[in-house]
């Protein structure tokens, strides 16, 4: 079985699946390293403008395949702290991609697998999905940078009472908290998905990836900061041909034709 699916559309849209819907989308080792080679090609492919992230079957990531923890005596925490670092290093490696990346989480999502959607720019989730974080019941500390994306993304009173607690979020509570983007019936979730996809890829590719470098870490540090990146970012794009291309086609009454960044 292919573990990773990948979806090249010709707007420039990649859809990946997590694809073992019979282990509720684990990250296996196998899956791991496709992952590593995915993105190394997907950051080095300039027709790439948007990606998706989702899973395949009635989950989207039940997180790191614990199977391995069974045998943990044999390794020593040097070891497994070299082990979790390049395992959680792999998987964020999607917040590097320069391109925006969005998380369409059709179902459960939890642990790591919550912790991957959060490092997408955007995360729309069903409405019944359902969100967790449940290390410590399993005796773990939490992992793959939960405490640094939960708060980041829905502030520290609800990554509390996720990481402390463990409680279950649906994807409609999900986003009343700002843990999602928007939440959608589930039926309808991968259409409204991929038109928002279709939507971003389609506009101006150097002003797209500059305004998700603005925006990386929750954006500026305050006003000045984000006066003297702006000064320098938005000349660069009035200097590009994606300007013109915009003007002209406003201009035309018709939809703007734009090249590779």
């Amino acid at each position: 079985m292919n573990e990773l699916l990948v979806d090249r559309r010709d707007d420039g849209v990649v859809v990946l699946t997590l694809n073992r819907p019979d282990r509720r989308n684990a990250m296996t080792d196998g899956m791991t390293g496709d992952w590593r080679r995915v993105i190394a090609d997907l950051s080095a492919d300039r027709d790439v403008r948007c990606v998706v992230v989702t899973g395949a079957g009635d989950a989207f990531c039940s997180g790191g395949d614990l199977s391995w923890l069974a045998e943990r005596g044999t390794e020593s925490v040097p070891a497994l702290r070299d082990r979790m670092l390049g395992f959680y290093r792999t998987w964020l490696a999607v917040a590097d991609l320069e391109v925006p990346t969005i998380a369409a989480v059709n179902g459960a999502a939890v642990g790591a697998g919550l912790c991957l959607a959060l490092a997408c720019d955007l995360v729309y989730a069903a409405r019944e999905a359902k969100l967790l974080a449940p290390f410590t019941s399993l005796g773990l500390h939490p992992g793959m940078a939960a405490t640094y994306l939960l708060p980041r993304v829905a502030g520290v009173q609800v990554a509390r009472e996720m990481l402390l607690t463990g409680r279950t979020v649906t994807g409609e509570e999900a986003a009343s908290a700002g843990l999602a983007t928007r939440a959608f019936p589930r039926e309808s979730l991968m259409e409204e998905v991929m038109e928002i996809a279709s939507r971003t890829a389609a506009n101006a590719p150097i002003a797209t990836r500059l305004t998700k470098v603005a925006l990386a870490g929750g954006g500026h540090a305050d006003l000045e900061a984000a006066l003297r990146w702006e000064s320098l970012a938005q000349p660069v794009t009035m200097a590009s041909d994606d300007m013109l291309e915009g003007l002209a086609a406003q201009r035309e009454r018709r939809a703007p034709r734009f090249g590779n960044a």
